[in-house]
Parts: structure tokens; sequence; C-alpha cells
């Protein structure tokens, strides 16, 4: 695996790169080591009607924080397979952090877990979802 070809500048460059990580505001706060952080401001325009966050951006952050965390072993050649995600609680806050971390790094699909916590403004957390998923290594992300 060439994990050393990325590092946190091209994997932001990788996220300012996704036009809908653009518009979501999504940050990639950490990138090594087998983890990823990948955050976002709660905004009015991505909650539910009962004003909870939407759950497909909850999602959302779930599936690129976990190929965020697996690039950090396998490089950038990489694509969602597959994954589920819990919710746990309705998410409640003013900052949605995914969390995601290597499982298991295989030579064809890495597994990948996460956890979606919202931070309130005390700076109280709470984990509102988990996610688990495979990111598959392919030999051009674009075919």
């Amino acid at each position: 695996m060439n994990a050393r070809t990325l590092d946190l500048d091209l994997a932001r460059k990788a996220l300012a790169a996704q036009p809908f990580s653009v518009y979501l505001g999504a940050r990639l706060t950490a990138f090594g080591d087998g983890a990823a952080t990948l955050e976002l401001d709660v905004r009015e325009e991505l909650c539910q009607q009962n004003g909870f966050l939407h759950g497909g951006v909850l999602s959302y952050a779930a599936d690129n924080a976990l190929t965020f965390a697996a690039g950090t072993v396998a490089g950038p050649r990489l694509l969602t397979a597959g994954y589920t995600i819990d919710y746990l609680r309705p998410a409640r806050g003013e900052l949605l952090r995914a969390h995601a971390q290597v499982v298991r790094p295989g030579r064809t699909r890495v597994v990948c877990r996460c956890d979606l916590y919202v931070i309130d403004p005390a700076g109280s957390m709470t984990l509102c979802a988990i996610a688990q998923g495979a990111v598959a290594l392919t030999a051009d992300a674009r075919s």
C-alpha cells in the first residue's frame, strides 16, 4: 500500500475538490496514522423538520470520514464499497464531528469505523451515530 502518498494538505485539497463537501462546509481537521476527522457546522438548512441534523448529512460525514481514514493507510485511489450507519439519538448541536479509524487494512479493501458526535455551544460532545464500512482500493478511482 502506498500510504505515504497522502498528507493532511493533500487530503484537504481532495476534500476541496468535492463540490458537495464545499457546499456543506466540511473541513478535514485530522488525517494520519489510520484515522481522519471531518467536521461541519450545523446550519438550519441541514436539519430536518424537527430541528435535528438530517440523517443524510450524518451519512455523508460517515462516508467521507471512513474513506479519508482508509486513505491514511492505502493512498488516494479509493472508493466506498459500502457502509452501515446506526443512528443512536437525534443530532442537535452546533458542530458535527465524524472521527473514523481503520479497523483492518487489507490488500483490496480497508475496513473502518466512524463515531459521529454533535458538540453543543458549551463544548459537550454527544455520540449520535456510528458507522462501519469497507473502502475498496482501485487501479483508477475514476473508472
